[in-house]
């Protein structure tokens, strides 16, 4: 009698010790899926973030001019950098803003409507203390060939991303015939439009 109640004894406590250690396993296994799980989070943020975005605008002639070129977008590490390469213009010093529409249609490309403005700021030179427009990219100036380039680099664009502030889908490239002056509003007098690209994915 006294065995059986022994054996009894030891089963119990087996089981229970069985039990323990069972409860201990999927406490891990949980735990383990939960880090695992943060950590791919953690993970996939940070692709989002190192993603590099490309978005290449070619441009078209407007108001009778011979301009062409493009321009090209490459975001990464959350800054977008432009780099815009122009021929055919006149020597000299030429606008080149980012405009509300990515809309060429129209023959002085003024369907691009006025200069991107989503922070409801007054026109001025790129990082003014007294504001600028988002769109506000500054001049470019032109070789005695007509060629010229300019590149600008900020962490205040983005491609296609959520913030209407930032995303320059959507929008239109729009060069000048004449330069910014920085001050004249809404647009720096800057001429006609001689040349007109739509930023779209």
């Amino acid at each position: 009698m006294k065995n059986y109640a022994f054996i009894l004894m030891a089963c119990l406590t087996l089981g229970l010790t069985s039990c323990k250690n069972d409860k201990k396993s999927n406490d891990m296994d949980s735990n383990s899926t939960e880090m695992t799980s943060d950590s791919s989070a953690m993970d996939n943020d940070a692709m989002a973030k190192d993603q590099i975005k490309k978005v290449t605008v070619q441009l078209q002639s407007k108001s009778g001019s011979k301009v062409e070129g493009n321009v090209v977008f490459t975001q990464e590490n959350g800054e977008v950098k432009m780099t815009a390469v122009l021929s055919g213009l006149k020597p000299g010093k030429h606008a080149i803003h980012i405009h509300e529409n990515a809309d060429c249609s129209a023959d002085d490309g003024k369907s691009a409507g006025g200069h991107w403005n989503p922070t409801d700021e007054e026109h001025g030179k790129w990082g003014s203390s007294d504001g600028y427009h988002r769109g506000d990219i500054g001049n470019l100036e032109a070789d005695e060939n007509g060629n010229a380039t300019i590149t600008r680099t900020t962490d205040e664009w983005c491609i296609g991303c959520d913030d209407e502030k930032m995303n320059i889908i959507g929008h239109g490239i729009i060069v000048h015939e004449g330069a910014d002056d920085f001050t004249s509003q809404p647009s720096g007098n800057a001429g006609a439009r001689v040349a007109c690209g739509e930023i779209k994915q």
